[in-house]
């Protein structure tokens, strides 16, 4: 059989090029003679890179020191350029959460982003493709496109500070200098179907997670208005879009610039090769570290499940915990281990486990 390994990472225990090898060599021990095709899959958060990266043998790492890191302090920013001449980022890369020394949910910002994009421009790329996730911001992309060159100003002409929180002081937006898109375009991959604003928007969703109180989420809710307003006076954009919301409102600030916002799982899918397999494998095999009914809104295992179910395609899931009954064979690392804290503890060894078992099912 040709079984095609697809797992999205298991994020604090194993990131995905990692869990696709340990399955691989769980099946391998049952059915040594079946063709496997691994595919580390991504939604556009943390792993995109390394994801879309693995499977293209052509693709060259880049990097830029001292770009600015969420909190100010520096760090090295990283992109792929594929064959093609399509650079890659990833905004967890170099402005995500887990960066943050302490959590400053109106300070954060996206404007290493930016410099990464800027410096993919500068050294040729043909397009972009822009992974929003995982940010530790809500600033509407504003700090991006500071560093692409926009100007943010406050009543008396001076520059607005970086942050969500100093968006409330914005009166206007100078996009005159901001760069030229590459002739390939941008896409902006995005996990979320969230607005910029409202009960269902940036703030409002992701600001907790980023340390944001029930005061400071109104507050930055309020001033991604304002920085919609005044963005909306001299470029296009819509907060209301869903995906907008995207990565602190990322998703607004680089639409705005001209970016189309496309669901990211299934995109990656495209850019790793999965979505050819479905089809012409036998059994695809996917995974996350929590299987639930939210796993099939846009996430990487309800992508995959959705081609599979397109194309009669027999499926395993194998997650860290199952949470609800996937539509062909699942598999969970908890049930094997005997708990929860077994697995997290061994990941690697209970995902060969997993592939074994799984393999099982086919003989």
């Amino acid at each position: 059989m040709r079984v095609v390994i697809a797992p999205d990472s298991f994020k604090g225990s194993l990131d995905a090029a990692a869990m696709a090898r340990a399955i691989a060599e769980g099946w391998s021990s049952v059915r040594p003679q079946d063709d496997l095709v691994l595919l580390p899959q991504a939604d556009g958060g943390e792993g995109t890179l390394d994801a879309i990266a693995s499977c293209h043998p052509d693709a060259s790492w880049h990097e830029v020191r001292g770009v600015t890191g969420p909190d100010g302090r520096p760090t090295t920013g990283r992109w792929v350029v594929l064959g093609d001449g399509t650079a890659v980022i990833e905004l967890a890369q170099m402005s995500g959460l887990p960066m943050m020394e302490s959590l400053d949910p109106g300070g954060a910002t996206t404007a290493g982003l930016g410099q990464v994009i800027a410096a993919a421009l500068d050294g040729g790329a043909a397009a972009l493709t822009i992974g929003l996730g995982g940010s530790a911001s809500t600033d509407g992309g504003a700090g991006a496109l500071r560093a692409l060159g926009a100007r943010l100003l406050a009543a008396d002409g001076r520059p607005v500070p970086d942050g969500g929180a100093a968006l409330a002081d914005l009166a206007s937006v100078d996009v005159s200098a901001l760069r030229t898109l590459p002739p390939g375009g941008v896409e902006l991959l995005t996990d979320t179907t969230a607005p910029l604003c409202g009960p269902s928007g940036a703030a409002h969703v992701f600001g907790p997670q980023k340390g944001a109180d029930a005061v400071m989420v109104e507050y930055l809710d309020a001033a991604l208005r304002g920085f919609a307003r005044c963005l909306g006076v001299s470029a296009p954009g819509d907060p209301d879009r869903p995906g907008a919301g995207g990565a602190g409102g990322t998703g607004f600030g680089l639409s705005s610039w001209g970016g189309q916002l496309v669901p990211g799982a299934r995109r990656i899918a495209d850019l790793t090769g999965l979505s050819a397999e479905f089809g012409r494998a036998h059994v695809v095999v996917t995974g996350e570290g929590r299987f639930d009914r939210t796993s099939m809104t846009g996430k990487v295992v309800g992508a995959a499940l959705e081609g599979c179910a397109v194309t009669s395609t027999r499926s395993v899931v194998v997650a860290g915990q199952l949470a609800a009954a996937p539509p062909d064979v699942g598999l969970s690392l908890t049930e094997l281990a005997g708990s929860l804290e077994a697995a997290l503890g061994e990941t690697e060894s209970w995902g060969r486990a997993a592939g074994a078992a799984a393999a099982a099912q086919f003989r």
